[in-house]
């Protein structure tokens, strides 16, 4: 009787237990990010059922969305927001009880250019801060019920799009930076999962600088998306001993993602440049970072770099038009003899996030061999200690090798949906002078390094009335340095030294503009801190400085 029982208990269970399993309800949840990494708050996302079961929700301050309640079966996710194109991701399937996460990536009308060597847009979402560099690409997160990263939906319309901007300003660091400047932008989707880029950036004068990129991109099924480059710059000099000889460099770039489980993120890649300028040298370039999630809220990586991280990526490179003095390859030379700086640079950082608070602390070591450092005045090359640019009275002085090692530590807080605080604190090596009222043409052998503190604080977001977004930043040193402390800093506490302000201000448009045009302006040490005066051999006086003030401003057309 017993025995009858039991088996009768078993059959009824065996029978109910999948029932109930199909039953249970499941979840797709994931983050929604613009082309540059910025977090979209209030974008609507529609999940789709077959069964007729649609579910509306929308995006919170970090970007991020969960439609719980899911039955099991094959679901579309659609994503939409203002300025931006729909996103849509079909067939995302949900096992019973399950938890999908969908990354998606809205393709913005304000499109990056590019000028750095793959090194992308910056990721303000500060949960991923040492993986800013790292442009379209799914973002690996682990949540609790252990989800699946289905996919990261971005940049599926086939339409041409592309920008034009117009700039003007006073010239900037570094040897091709004019006075004006057009930079542009095109890009146009092909074969459903491939994307063709053409970027460039063009001044003005007898003796124009110019960067013109061409790249493309092409999304897997498995969430990578390799890319390869072909960038060619052509920066002038000046000089009657140079005999007037323009730097011309010719740059290819690869990059790759990959995951390993639910756990490890790779991004790795390379570039080669061939450059022409008194002679031929080939600089071989590789980069890569390896991103451990130890839980949902916390990442261990490890990063290499071999190139210094473009300051513009705190804005967006569709934020802020490139300025030609930012582009490599940085050249020097040093009794008429050429050199190319070349960097190798370890980190391991640890991020941590709780509620709106965000958390990271990194170590690091860097060697820069032969650095580039910036002066600032005219000056001629009959010493051949300097590469001179006349036209934007600036020059590239050879330093002496940097060994250094140090500590970061980044606090940031999201105080509202638009305005968010950060606090960085750093400790590290720098490159100063050993002796004072020096001549230019013994600073280097006066050169030698010295550990330095520096604070950063910045505050940045967005006017909701006006839609006007801002950042201001001020790094400070605790004493004179002819290169930043951490110097390869590119985390959420990245700033330029001294007083920096950034501007972006959608124009009302027309019905023939159709509110397509930004004004836009960039501000960098406003108050020219930090000059370390030298006296030239000409008898005028020159500086070393880390950033040089500059006021640049204009407008940008997109289409």
């Amino acid at each position: 009787m017993k025995l009858r029982k039991l088996v009768f208990l078993m059959t009824v269970l065996g029978l109910a237990l999948p029932a109930v399993a199909a039953e249970r309800p499941g979840s797709i949840s994931g983050y929604v990010r613009s082309a540059t990494g910025v977090p979209q708050m209030g974008a609507m996302v529609e999940v789709l059922g077959s069964a007729a079961q649609t579910l509306k929700v929308f995006t919170d301050e970090l970007g991020f969305y969960s439609a719980s309640g899911l039955l099991p079966g094959s679901y579309n996710v659609k994503v939409s927001a203002p300025s931006f194109l729909p996103a849509l991701r079909e067939r995302v399937g949900l096992r019973p009880g399950g938890s999908v996460l969908v990354n998606v990536t809205l393709s913005t009308l304000f499109e990056a250019i590019e000028l750095a060597p793959a090194r992308g847009p910056a990721d303000e979402d500060d949960w991923k801060w040492v993986l800013r560099s790292v442009s379209n690409r799914p973002i690996l997160r682990v949540l609790d019920g252990a989800p699946v990263l289905a996919s990261s939906a971005e940049k599926e319309n086939h339409d041409l799009k592309g920008t034009v901007s117009f700039l003007a300003g006073s010239p900037s660091e570094g040897f091709g930076s004019p006075d004006m400047s057009t930079g542009f932008t095109l890009e146009k989707s092909v074969f459903s999962a491939g994307t063709v880029a053409l970027h460039g950036n063009l001044g003005y004068g007898e003796a124009p600088a110019g960067v013109l990129r061409a790249s493309y991109s092409h999304k897997l099924g498995n969430g990578s998306q390799p890319q390869v480059a072909l960038t060619f710059r052509s920066l002038p000099t000046s000089g009657a001993d140079l005999r007037n000889a323009n730097l011309q460099a010719l740059a290819l770039t690869t990059s790759d993602s990959l995951t390993v489980g639910n756990v490890l993120e790779l991004r790795f890649g390379s570039q080669l440049q061939s450059i022409q300028f008194m002679g031929r040298v080939t600089a071989f370039s590789p980069f890569g970072t390896a991103d451990l999630h130890l839980s949902p809220n916390t990442v261990l990586e490890y990063s290499y770099a071999s190139s210094e991280p473009d300051s513009r990526i705190d804005k967006g490179f569709d934020s802020a038009p490139a300025d030609l003095s930012e582009s490599g390859p940085h050249v020097s030379i040093a009794n008429f003899s050429p050199a190319v700086e070349h960097a190798h640079h370890h980190e391991l950082s640890l991020s941590r996030r709780v509620g709106k608070n965000n958390l990271q602390v990194a170590v690091y070591s860097d060697r820069v061999l032969d650095p580039a450092l910036t002066g600032i005045g005219e000056l001629s090359s009959d010493s051949g200690q300097a590469l001179p640019d006349l036209y934007s009275g600036s020059f590239t002085y050879r330093g002496r090798n940097l060994d250094a090692r140090g500590l970061r530590v980044v606090l940031q807080r999201k105080l509202a949906s638009d305005l968010t605080a950060t606090l960085d604190y750093e400790y590290g090596g720098v490159l100063d002078l050993g002796k004072e009222n020096l001549s230019l043409q013994d600073a280097r052998q006066w050169t030698l390094s010295r550990n330095r503190y520096s604070v950063a604080g910045k505050m940045s977001g967005t006017l909701p009335r006006f839609k006007t977004r801002w950042i201001a930043s001020y790094r400070w040193i605790n004493g004179p340095a002819l290169t930043p402390v951490d110097m390869f800093n590119a985390s959420a506490g990245q700033a330029d030294p001294y007083l920096n302000i950034f501007f972006r201000q959608p124009i009302p448009g027309t019905r023939f503009l159709n509110n397509h045009v930004d004004a836009v302006v960039d501000v960098r040490n406003l108050l020219a801190q930090g000059y370390i005066p030298l006296l030239g051999q000409d008898g005028h006086t020159v500086y070393l400085v880390q950033s040089a003030r500059s006021v640049r401003g204009g407008v940008a057309f997109t289409f």
